[in-house]
């Protein structure tokens, strides 16, 4: 009987639901024959976007249900690559997630963080210096991997020659040079401490930015209400007035420290890293993909990084948007 009363329903639902979808359809056909022009100057974009952005997304998602060596043909095996990342994939859940989320929620915050606070003090000082420091703090962030061969590859190497070795022979604080980029016990460190010097990218120009829009008439007000220091200044005026930008940073540190790996490889040579101890979740697609060729696992993993990032993006949304943005 129960069975007999749901059925209707159920196709009831579904017809309403292709209804809705052939309205939804013939309103975006309506709208694009009004507004021709407009949509005929979006087209090289949404070209573009569907090519390199939807194909190989969908792409991605197709051959994550699939064993794939890039020699052979996909071979369609359901969820099994779910079920061995999940409950087979030791290296993952003892080092890859561990390491993963440590690396995200340590760089992500502070590096939001600095990037806040230098914006805030390259404001305080004369215009005519803005830019000559706004230039010097930006630069690390576009020559990452040049200062990462001739800087910080040096600076870390595990010989009496590296920069820093060196020094604290020289100084007496050790008595033979530290293998700083293949100890377990410190490459994660290091990792931390060049991410974060490199954090100063386009987050840190668009918080400057929204800083910059800030009316002044609102500091002018704030001062009549009762607010006493700077530090009530950017509680109460400067971040509420610049959340969209405070977003677009969040989001950007978030999805960088998320997706960042390849620094691990760089410092210490190898993939995997020495003991995993700088193994992350790029370096494990990485290793999966281009190295053992198991690419439909390594796709896998990088539908769930792309899960992951979504939705930490929506909680990012959650809480420095608006309900326009969402």
């Amino acid at each position: 009987m129960n069975g007999a009363t749901e059925i209707p329903a159920a196709k009831g639902k579904i017809g309403m639901g292709r209804r809705r979808l052939a309205n939804k359809a013939a309103f975006v056909w309506d709208d694009m024959k009004r507004n021709k022009l407009a949509y005929l100057f979006l087209a090289p974009f949404l070209l573009c976007f569907f090519i390199f952005i939807i194909v190989p997304v969908l792409s991605a998602s197709l051959l994550a249900f699939t064993r794939f060596n890039s020699i052979e043909a996909p071979v369609f095996v359901g969820l099994h690559n779910f079920k061995v990342m999940f409950t087979e994939d030791i290296v993952l859940m003892k080092y890859v997630i561990a390491n993963t989320f440590f690396f995200a929620v340590f760089v992500g915050p502070v590096g939001y963080a600095l990037q806040f606070l230098m914006a805030w003090l390259i404001l305080q000082i004369p215009k005519k210096l803005r830019s000559l420091y706004t230039m010097a703090i930006y630069v690390p962030s576009i020559a990452g991997g040049v200062m990462m061969s001739v800087i910080w590859v040096i600076a870390f190497s595990g010989d009496r020659y590296g920069y820093l070795n060196q020094f604290l022979l020289y100084c007496g604080f050790i008595d033979t040079p530290i293998a700083f980029t293949q100890s377990s016990g410190y490459l994660m460190g290091v990792m931390i401490f060049v991410t974060l010097w490199s954090s100063m990218g386009v987050g840190f120009l668009s918080l400057q930015a929204g800083m910059m829009t800030v009316d002044p008439q609102l500091y002018e007000a704030g001062k009549m209400d009762g607010i006493r220091n700077r530090i009530q200044e950017i509680w109460y005026i400067t971040i509420p007035a610049m959340k969209p930008q405070m977003l677009f940073s969040a989001v950007m540190g978030i999805v960088g420290a998320l997706k960042a790996g390849g620094i691990g490889v760089q410092l210490s040579g190898t993939n995997p890293t020495p003991n995993y101890a700088g193994q992350m979740l790029q370096n494990h697609i990485e290793d999966f993909g281009f190295i053992r060729y198991e690419l439909g696992y390594a796709t896998a993993l990088s539908l769930m990084l792309l899960v992951l990032m979504y939705i930490i993006n929506r909680a990012c949304f959650r809480l420095l948007g608006t309900k326009e943005d969402e």
